[in-house]
């Protein structure tokens, strides 16, 4: 079973980019047919799923948010980042990195929220 934990700034400004981090224990990212997503969920609102990446290093992005959203990773350090591009308050949000793709996800990390306001 994988051990995921979020790491990055609880503040952003407006306009800025914002990173995150998913620390992988236990589980190889780069398993393979594995897939990594990022996942968040703004006050008051359902999940929202954001995209992922594969074992092989291939993205997909959800259509919302695929023209801010990049997400890389560092194979040595077995671990994946999300970066949101132009930020706005509209995406202060609960982040949640987990093992999986599109709505199939069978590990989670806790969580780590985001503000995002001057």
């Amino acid at each position: 079973q994988a051990q995921l934990q979020e790491s990055g700034p609880g503040l952003v400004k407006p306009s800025q980019t914002l990173s995150l981090t998913c620390i992988v224990s236990d589980v190889s990212i780069t398993t393979t047919y594995s897939a990594w997503s990022w996942v968040r969920q703004p006050p008051g609102k359902g999940l929202e799923w954001m995209g992922f990446i594969t074992s092989d290093g291939t993205t997909y992005y959800g259509p919302s948010l695929k023209s801010r959203t990049s997400i890389s990773r560092d194979t040595s350090n077995n671990q994946f980042s999300l970066h949101l591009t132009s930020v706005t308050p509209e995406d202060t949000a609960v982040y949640y990195c987990a093992r999986g793709g599109f709505q199939t996800w069978s590990a989670w990390g806790q969580g780590t929220r985001v503000t995002v306001s001057s």
